[in-house]
């Protein structure tokens, strides 16, 4: 497994839109694993393809238990997810490993059904509620070129690019 780069705001990238999983292979099996080594490297709780430059509906969530630890039997890989069923609204304090340093809070829907396909090809639904149901939220926008910033009011954004200016500034 490697460590991936992984892509950074305001890189243009990050705006494209990413395309259906076709081919589930040797390619794209170590794609996964290699985004679990990336995620991992960064204390991250979510990483899309198109983070690590790869431009293909694939995802994955792995939420730390109540220990603070991420165990592997709790990673969740998606591929081509849809969600089919949302209700209920939550904010959610977000970040994002291609925004490093900013956390804002975020509308979200609190409830979600997901279908999506696993590495293998196969068929799955799941429901998920709370931080699990946010983070996909949060990861499926990347595949659809949006992120967490863009979901916020113009004060928050406003206030999101005088301290992304701030930050670069120091650097």
């Amino acid at each position: 497994m490697a460590v991936l780069e992984v892509i950074s705001y305001p890189n243009a990238l990050l705006k494209q839109k990413s395309l259906p999983v076709e081919k589930f292979d040797a390619a794209l099996h170590k794609l996964l694993d290699d985004m679990l080594e990336t995620m991992r490297s960064r204390n991250g709780v979510g990483l899309a393809a198109v983070q690590v430059g790869v431009h293909q509906r694939a995802l994955l969530i792995l939420i730390p238990r109540e220990d603070d630890c991420q165990y592997d039997e709790d990673l969740l890989e998606v591929i081509n997810p849809v969600i089919t069923h949302k209700e209920g609204e939550i904010y959610w304090n977000e970040g994002c490993l291609s925004v490093p340093g900013f956390y804002e809070e975020v509308l979200r829907y609190e409830y979600i059904t997901l279908e999506y396909q696993d590495r293998f090809g196969n068929q799955k639904t799941i429901k998920l509620k709370g931080f699990k149901a946010v983070a996909i939220q949060h990861e499926m926008d990347h595949l659809d070129g949006i992120l967490f910033i863009d979901r916020l009011s113009l004060a928050k954004r406003k206030k999101f690019e005088k301290e992304y200016k701030r930050l670069r500034k120091e650097r």
